[in-house]
């Protein structure tokens, strides 16, 4: 399993003040999906996490679609220090 240490550090700065801020929400998709993807890649065929992490991204990209729209400067911030692409309609 790999863990994106700086991911785990973003979640400790914001872990007291902004549970519900769409940029926590992000973050914690976003490790949900990196811990999935390598789980997948040891369980080919666990078709319900593979589930799972299409509902997870299906959210992830929601809450992004959304930020982008309100808050370009504050999109393009998170997804550089995610490591995330920009999707295609943006």
């Amino acid at each position: 399993m790999i863990k994106n240490t700086f991911s785990a550090i973003i979640l400790k700065e914001e872990n007291e003040d902004n549970k519900g801020s769409v940029e926590f929400q992000v973050v914690r998709f976003t490790n949900r999906i990196r811990r999935l993807t390598s789980h997948l890649e040891l369980h080919k065929k666990d078709y319900l996490s593979q589930r799972g992490l299409r509902k997870i991204l299906g959210k992830r990209q929601r809450l992004l679609a959304y930020l982008s729209k309100k808050n370009r400067v504050r999109y393009k911030e998170l997804i550089g220090q995610l490591e995330i692409r920009e999707t295609k309609n943006h």
